[in-house]
């Protein structure tokens, strides 16, 4: 087993290769962790994605542009490709798993954050059903009834575009009451998402895993009260 200071380096080094797009670092990272004993769950989640978090941000700055976050998800996949088969064998992925659908709504085609969330999601093993970006409202709901999926989520980057978020939660809601909806984006915050009538809000895509997890325990404990009342 790596010691402490020897698995935060190994932490640093995947997430370093995320963020500086070297795809055969963070392989190479990722073998080190499986070799040296580090869990690949917390390499997967505190190395490769929080190196992608961090392209995020320097995106967010305009010191890196698409095709630096394209090479940067290229990496964070060569080091997934490494340490998945040990997290399936591990059997700790997220512990609470489910299926999202995922979206920028209709008249916004700002899709780095979905599709940063949307890496963020299949890391923790969720199933995702990515429609896109600029997506006609009606289409999610479609889309949530198709899949059964527990969570859906819209991301706005726009306040034109955000304005289409309480109607589509409304006949989300209407087509399915358990359904939890989750809300992101640059013109969104908690209150929005309250307002809307949306069960959650997701600051960063660091963030979003958690807050539908949060969403799904909750979900699931209703129901076991449910069968037990």
């Amino acid at each position: 087993m790596a010691s402490e200071d020897r698995t935060k380096e190994i932490l640093e080094g995947l997430k370093i290769a995320v963020k500086d797009f070297e795809e055969e670092e963070a392989a190479k990272w990722a073998k080190t962790a499986l070799e040296e004993g580090v869990d690949p769950f917390m390499a997967t989640m505190e190395g490769l994605a929080e190196g992608m978090i961090s392209a995020g941000d320097l995106y967010n700055q305009k010191e890196y542009f698409v095709p630096e976050l394209l090479m940067c998800s290229d990496a964070l996949h060569a080091g997934l490709e490494v340490l998945k088969p040990a997290i399936e064998a591990s059997g700790r992925q997220s512990e609470v798993k489910g299926s999202i659908v995922l979206g920028v709504v209709e008249g916004d085609v700002h899709d780095i954050g979905k599709n940063l969330v949307k890496i963020m999601f299949e890391v923790a093993g969720w199933t995702v059903h990515d429609l896109g970006k600029d997506v006609p409202l009606a289409k999610f709901v479609e889309e949530q009834v198709r899949t059964d999926s527990d969570v859906v989520g819209l991301s706005a980057l726009m306040t034109t575009s955000m304005l289409g978020m309480p109607e589509v939660i409304r006949k989300l809601k209407e087509k399915n009451p358990n359904v939890r909806i989750l809300l992101g984006g640059a013109p969104i915050n908690p209150e929005v998402a309250e307002k809307y009538g949306a069960d959650g809000y997701a600051k960063t895509a660091g963030t979003a895993v958690d807050e539908a997890i949060h969403l799904l325990k909750m979900l699931r404990e209703e129901e076991m009260g449910k069968q037990k009342g």
